[in-house]
């Protein structure tokens, strides 16, 4: 009860002191926002395009060969 009395006591006060000459977004700040919104998505997408091309496969060494760790490992009195 004590809550929709606060309601209703507490919302005139809030209109009698909305400002109406206030600066707000308005259509420019909408506009600003959703162009911004619009680059982001679409460098997401490109980001993914290229993502997308990248190998994650490693190269193996040229120089290395296979068994050279196992045959270090089978001699260490050398």
């Amino acid at each position: 009860m004590s809550a929709h009395l606060a309601l209703t006591q507490l919302v005139p006060f809030a209109a009698e002191e909305l400002d109406k000459n206030k600066v707000t977004p308005g259509l420019l700040g909408f506009v600003v926002f959703a162009a911004l919104a619009l680059a982001v998505w679409l460098l997401m997408k490109s980001m993914n395009r290229h993502m997308g091309k990248v190998s994650f496969e490693e190269a193996p060494d040229p120089s290395a060969t296979p068994d050279t760790p196992a045959k270090q490992a089978a001699t260490p009195g050398k």
